[in-house]
């Protein structure tokens, strides 16, 4: 990684606006981690990982994140802009992102529950070189495509919510090994949320694990997650035996 990438990288935090007048009591703030990024902030290091059960606030938070910096909330690039239908909070307009003079604000949002449509979008508003049909493969097909593009092969903040949908487990292990390239390229930071043990183990990423009680830094070895999988791997039918039994 190059020395002077912490001068580079596009984003030092995010924090709540002075303005913002998004009440306490209203959804999304009533989740504890949304709660606590609005009270104390969170510095974003070179790749940020979110982790937690349904419902935690993960996808919330990304998905904030990606409309302050000015991304489309159904992905695609700071120029895309596509909705199928508006389903995003109003969070967004809640945070000020603080970043740093001179670096680029070129960035990318991929959201696996609306990449149909952003694929629909690219093939109507075609770039300027050949690219893959994404509708013509695979769910996985189509986002490893997606990645291999000049679009993630430049500087900027990426932005991946749950991209583990669709992918296989070598999959997986490629999608690590192309954000773990844009990432020591030293141009490139990464802002994701995932249930995938494969994922989280990013090296160097912060890890973030939510629950009702707000964001705790983690050891990727200390994931509820990565628990639980290994448990299952032991030992599946003491899982399965309790939900066959409900």
């Amino acid at each position: 990684m190059t020395s002077d990438w912490m001068g580079r990288r596009p984003l030092r935090r995010v924090e709540r606006d002075p303005e913002a007048a998004l009440p306490a009591r209203t959804w999304p703030a009533t989740l504890a981690p949304v709660a606590q990024l609005l009270a104390d902030g969170l510095d974003l290091g070179a790749a940020t990982i979110l982790v937690g059960e349904n419902g935690t606030g993960k996808s919330t938070l990304v998905e904030a994140v990606a409309g302050a910096y000015g991304l489309s909330p159904e992905g695609g690039s700071t120029g895309a802009r596509h909705s199928t239908r508006i389903s995003e909070s109003v969070l967004a307009q809640s945070l000020r992102l603080v970043r740093r003079p001179g670096t680029t604000r070129w960035g990318y949002f991929l959201r696996a529950e609306t990449m149909h449509g952003l694929f629909t979008y690219l093939e109507d508003h075609p770039g300027g070189g050949a690219e893959p049909v994404f509708h013509e493969q695979s769910h996985g097909e189509s986002f490893l495509s997606m990645i291999s593009t000049s679009r993630f092969e430049r500087g900027g903040f990426f932005v991946l919510d749950e991209p583990e949908a669709g992918l296989s487990f070598t999959a997986q292990l490629t999608l690590v090994g192309v954000l773990h390239s844009m990432i020591n390229s030293g141009e490139a930071q990464v802002l994701l949320a995932t249930h995938s043990p494969i994922i989280a183990a990013l090296p160097s990423a912060r890890i973030l694990e939510l629950d009702e009680n707000g964001m705790h830094e983690r050891a990727w070895d200390e994931l509820d997650l990565v628990d639980h999988y290994r448990r299952f791997l032991d030992q599946p039918d003491q899982y399965l035996r309790r939900v066959l039994d409900d």
